[in-house]
């Protein structure tokens, strides 16, 4: 069960990405963008596809918009190709803003038409927090089958979700695509307090908070007083193994 990490040009969070999907069983392998590139066929070989948090390309130009550029100019066909053949792709913070801005998510044309972003918190500060979830139980991705609500931290400048019509915001909402709220507190004036989306298929997820940074009780600020007793991240690493194990990808 092979995973690929994408590294390279300001990412930063590959490392504890690769760590989460280790502990769930998978094997991950850190791999430069460029390598994909010059090797598409890297992507066959894998089930997951991840895109982790940072600051690819210094957000010069907007967060994740170089970055999505090159992986949709680039390898628009193997993603097409992978996503048929029922594999999962996961993007993280920057991640997040890369897969809404190469179109994939929501994908609602089939053609990576972008129909939604990722722009300057509504406060226009950078964030640095634990925020409180909570999941879309009629959202069927794979990913969050059976979480609970939770915390997890969050630290981005560019994290308020719009859509580029209300018509899209209507269609993201009916067709049960949000997978995961603010739950209380929306940090960053994200419409509809989404965190998260997933594609139609449920097998694309993008968020904005951050499951790999709350792999252990001890990463919970208030572990010392009972916070943070369940490693709750890890139940969604442990949720794509399972699904790539029990369809094979």
């Amino acid at each position: 069960m092979r995973t690929i990490i994408l590294t390279g040009y300001g990412i930063n969070a590959d490392r504890e990405l690769a760590e989460a999907f280790r502990l769930a069983g998978t094997n991950p392998e850190r791999i430069h963008l460029s390598g994909i590139l010059e090797n598409p066929a890297l992507l066959a070989s894998c089930d997951i596809l991840a895109f982790p948090g940072g600051f690819s390309f210094g957000d010069h130009l907007g967060s994740g918009r170089v970055l999505a550029y090159l992986v949709k100019r680039r390898l628009k066909n193997e993603l097409e190709a992978f996503v048929r053949d029922g594999k999962l792709i996961l993007g993280i913070c920057n991640g997040f803003q890369i897969l809404v801005k190469m179109g994939i998510l929501p994908n609602f044309g089939g053609d990576f038409t972008q129909e939604v972003s990722l722009i300057h918190n509504d406060s226009g500060l950078f964030t640095d927090q634990w925020v409180s979830l909570r999941y879309n139980e009629a959202n069927p991705s794979p990913w969050i089958r059976g979480l609970s609500p939770t915390h997890y931290p969050i630290r981005h400048g560019e994290g308020r979700f719009i859509t580029a019509s209300p018509e899209v915001l209507e269609k993201i909402k009916n067709k049960n695509l949000i997978a995961i709220y603010y739950n209380g507190l929306n940090p960053n004036g994200s419409e509809m307090d989404i965190a998260g989306i997933t594609d139609e298929t449920g097998r694309i997820l993008g968020m904005m908070p951050h499951p790999e940074a709350s792999l252990f009780p001890e990463n919970h600020p208030l572990w010392t007083r009972g916070g943070g007793s369940e490693p709750s991240g890890r139940k969604l690493f442990e949720n794509a193994a399972a699904y790539i194990a029990r369809t094979g990808g």
